[in-house]
């Protein structure tokens, strides 16, 4: 048996670092990669991958499998099985990883690049990140610079910007809203702050009261309908929009926090996903 520490790596300058949340699961997905495994497998402490986090909604089911791609935009949209970086690494080299409980000899998850599953599921999974914050600039000049000002000023700040949202008035001003992580926050709006000072723009709002869900599916990308159901779904339910976000096989929303568990019950439901 061989025993190699995980979470550590090097800098391009040869200085010892750490890798980040979750970098143990990058180390165990490099070594397997270079020893050219079979597959990787990841021991924690669920069983697998749900339909969404059992923690909300009891009728989580585990998935048997999950594409690279799949995990990715969980992982991205506030699912916490994994580290983003690994699922890429593994994708890159094609190491399918086995995600399961260190406490259960039951199978997990498998994580591949391709999966076998039934025509109608449009929809693999439903997330749910109750960490962001939304800063909002009012009645910016509509002119251009400013965005491009504002969003180089919270990158070298080191601010990570998720979801971006413009719109332009009737009376040429425009609001510009981004969320980013709640941890960021302060940071970003302090940022933001400095950037509209040196212009005549309105007021800075931010709103830390939300949450940001998201139906996700390789399915989505060859059955329309998804974005649809998933509006039907919160309108149903009287549960406001206030932002959009969408990818190929992903779409995902900032909504207030309080609404935030009803809405993926609501979800998880209509798309069929709780156990049979």
């Amino acid at each position: 048996m061989v025993i190699v520490a995980g979470f550590q790596g090097i800098t391009a300058n040869h200085d010892i670092t750490t890798l980040g949340r979750g970098g143990s699961d990058l180390t165990a997905v490099a070594l397997a990669t270079a020893l050219k495994a079979d597959e990787c497998e990841i021991y924690t402490d669920v069983e697998g991958i749900y339909t969404t986090d059992p923690r909300v909604v009891q009728s989580a089911r585990k998935l048997k499998e999950i594409t690279f791609d799949e995990m990715l935009e969980m992982a991205s949209l506030g699912a916490q099985v994994m580290q983003p970086r690994s699922i890429e690494v593994a994708k890159k080299f094609n190491i399918p990883l086995h995600v399961r409980s260190s406490f259960s000899d039951k199978p997990g998850t498998m994580i591949l690049k391709e999966v076998t599953r039934m025509e109608d599921a449009l929809i693999t999974g439903i997330t749910l990140n109750k960490s962001e914050a939304k800063i909002t600039v009012c009645d910016v000049p509509d002119k251009p610079g400013f965005a491009a000002k504002l969003f180089k000023n919270l990158s070298l700040g080191g601010v990570s910007v998720d979801m971006i949202v413009q719109n332009v008035s009737h009376t040429r001003k425009t609001d510009i809203s981004f969320t980013t992580s709640k941890a960021q926050a302060a940071k970003a709006f302090k940022l933001t702050k400095d950037t509209v000072s040196e212009i005549k723009a309105g007021d800075i709002l931010i709103d830390e009261d939300i949450a940001r869900i998201g139906v996700v599916g390789i399915g989505m990308k060859s059955h329309p309908g998804a974005a649809a159901k998933m509006f039907d779904t919160l309108a149903e339910n009287k549960i406001n929009i206030e932002m959009i976000s969408t990818s190929d096989i992903s779409i995902s929303c900032i909504i207030k926090k309080k609404f935030a568990e009803k809405a993926v019950h609501s979800l998880h439901d209509n798309f069929g996903l709780g156990k049979k």
